[in-house]
């Protein structure tokens, strides 16, 4: 029994964390693009700021409910071990951005949101993915890429970028993974 024990431990160690939701990934996209269709109306920059924050709490409750689902229909749980390395590498580019979020805040510098959320946004997709399939890091490059386009580019495209990464690219990715991964 022993044996079988570290058979299965060293098994779940060296898992590919399937769990990421092409589903839910999906939905977040769309939300994302109400979102930004919301925010591109918005002439006080604390309501923009707003309607982002409120969707970025959407856009968690909903990856967390899909990875779950996801997990009980593979019978694997979300927090297993390579869950446990995903959500370890995730976390810390998540919250750096919510630092900088309040920093650049304070400082009135806005302008420096888009670029600064999707560059770590897929800095977080990036290490996280580093233990999933393949699709996922790369999914995360083509964030870091959106968020330097927004850093580099004029400031009208931040709210486009937004929309074309949170929006676009997780509906992309979010259906690639779907049908090549099972949802």
């Amino acid at each position: 029994m022993d044996n079988l024990r570290y058979i299965r431990l060293a098994m779940e160690r060296a898992g590919s964390f399937t769990a990421v939701p092409g589903v839910g990934g999906t939905v977040m996209g769309c939300t994302a693009l109400v979102a930004a269709a919301a925010a591109a109306r918005q002439q006080n920059p604390i309501h923009w700021l707003a309607i982002w924050v409120a969707e970025a709490a959407l856009a968690l409750l909903i990856g967390i409910a899909s990875a779950a689902q996801k997990s009980a229909r593979a019978h694997t749980p979300l927090l297993s071990a390579p869950g446990r390395r995903f959500v370890a590498a995730f976390v810390p580019a998540m919250a750096a951005g919510a630092l900088l979020t309040l920093v650049l805040f304070r400082g009135g510098a806005l302008q420096f949101l888009p670029g600064t959320w999707l560059l770590l946004y897929g800095t977080a997709v990036v290490s996280g993915g580093s233990s999933s399939v393949r699709v996922v890091p790369l999914m995360g490059t083509c964030f870091m890429a959106a968020g330097a386009a927004a850093l580099l580019g004029p400031t009208s495209w931040g709210n486009l970028l937004l929309a074309a990464g949170f929006g676009g690219l997780h509906i992309l990715f979010g259906i690639v993974i779907t049908v090549k991964y099972g949802g």
